[in-house]
């Protein structure tokens, strides 16, 4: 039986869900600069307050989507086998958590292509990132950096490059109209970016 506790946890999970699922549809309907924080919460059939007590603004609500991938992926990286480099977790992370959802659904194209053409949700964006960036740098440097000098800077490039190579396989899908497996095109900028330069 579900505890009190688990119950609630789960109906603030699909609350949650729903108020990113009305963002979502909204700013494709409309355009984001045409959604309000009161459209969303009279299409997730919520309070003012419910709403409040979840984001803090419209453009949270519509990243909400990618925010949980994120988490997803910084968790698969930490508990990736101990005897993995680095740069072996990040890509065996990548790879499980692109076969554990099966190929991208179209929420996530739209929320790129929205991202793209949105200075506020970018701006948003690149502090999801910032953030990313710095918990996978401290994961890289658990794992290679044991005692080197130069391990910070070398986990900070690796995990800069790693997120590059993921926006850039992204944003080449998209305007690939999804013609090839997500999955693919990483694998494919993530050999690019492990292959020396000459």
């Amino acid at each position: 039986m579900e505890t009190t506790a688990g119950l609630r946890e789960r109906k603030k999970a699909e609350t949650r869900q729903a108020i990113h699922k009305a963002a979502l549809r909204l700013a494709v309907e409309r355009g984001l600069d045409h959604v309000t924080v009161d459209d969303i919460v009279e299409a997730a059939n919520i309070s003012r307050r419910t709403f409040s007590n979840y984001f803090g603004s419209k453009e949270d609500a519509l990243l909400y989507g990618e925010e949980e991938r994120v988490r997803s992926l910084v968790r698969a990286i930490r508990e990736r086998p101990a005897g993995e480099s680095g740069w072996q977790a990040l890509r065996g992370a990548v790879r499980d958590e692109l076969e554990d959802m099966g190929e991208l659904d179209r929420e996530w194209a739209v929320r790129t292509s929205l991202t793209k053409r949105h200075p506020s949700l970018l701006a948003r964006q690149l502090a999801n990132h910032a953030a990313l960036e710095r918990e996978l740098v401290q994961a890289i440097f658990h794992r290679d950096g044991a005692g080197e000098p130069a391990a910070d800077l070398k986990s900070r490039i690796m995990a800069a490059a790693f997120l590059v190579a993921l926006r850039i396989a992204t944003h080449v899908w998209i305007e690939e109209q999804e013609a090839r497996p997500l999955s693919q095109i990483m694998e494919q900028a993530l050999d690019e970016v492990a292959r020396p330069f000459p």
